[in-house]
């Protein structure tokens, strides 16, 4: 199985954790996103021109919530909670993260070196509170009771507003702070990094 990330990706690193949750053996493949002819190459390997991809069993599976589900359904539910209510609302979460969010992702873009922090604009302020109420519904350190696909979708989300200086409080703090505590977040940050070099 060989995953297809690019540096700084934060689709690629959601996938990265992903993986790990489940337990799964994977080849990890790095792809430039920039530089003459970067498009082409993408997409002679992903057909999307995207990342990530993910190849295994002779298929190729595009995007990070097919990869999450594909990789969910292999390992017989291992990135979602057990229970169907909580299931649902763990998709929920996913989807919302994957298609939202849009001022979040246009004011604060995803960089692992020095950013300038940021104030809570009109822009980002519903955003922003959005994330507190789904923050504040954390069960332990992970939103459910287990690490799920929420937690690795979330986590990128919770480094990214740390970054820029947006740190939350209360019960939602809580869970932002063991979000970034959590070894799986740290080693996608460093791994990251690696990627960098390699591209």
């Amino acid at each position: 199985m060989k995953l297809y990330v690019g540096f700084e990706s934060t689709w690629s690193l959601r996938a990265w954790i992903c993986l790990h949750i489940a337990g799964i053996d994977f080849e990890t493949r790095v792809l430039p996103l920039s530089g003459e002819g970067y498009k082409a190459r993408l997409i002679s390997t992903t057909r999307t021109g995207l990342v990530p991809a993910l190849e295994s069993e002779g298929i190729l599976v595009s995007d990070s919530l097919a990869i999450a589900e594909y990789i969910n359904e292999i390992s017989k539910g291992a990135l979602y909670p057990s229970e169907e209510k909580e299931r649902s609302l763990a998709r929920s979460l996913v989807c919302e993260l994957h298609s939202g969010f849009l001022n979040l992702r246009k004011i604060c873009p995803f960089s692992t070196g020095s950013v300038t922090p940021v104030r809570r604009s009109l822009e980002i302020s519903l955003e922003i509170e959005r994330v507190e109420e789904i923050f504040s519904k954390a069960q332990t350190e992970y939103l459910f009771s287990k690490p799920t696909v929420v937690d690795a979708f979330y986590s990128i989300l919770a480094y990214r507003l740390h970054a820029y200086g947006i740190i939350l409080s209360g019960k939602s703090g809580e869970y932002q702070s063991s979000l970034l505590k959590w070894s799986l977040l740290k080693q996608a940050i460093e791994v990251n990094a690696e990627w960098g070099r390699n591209a």
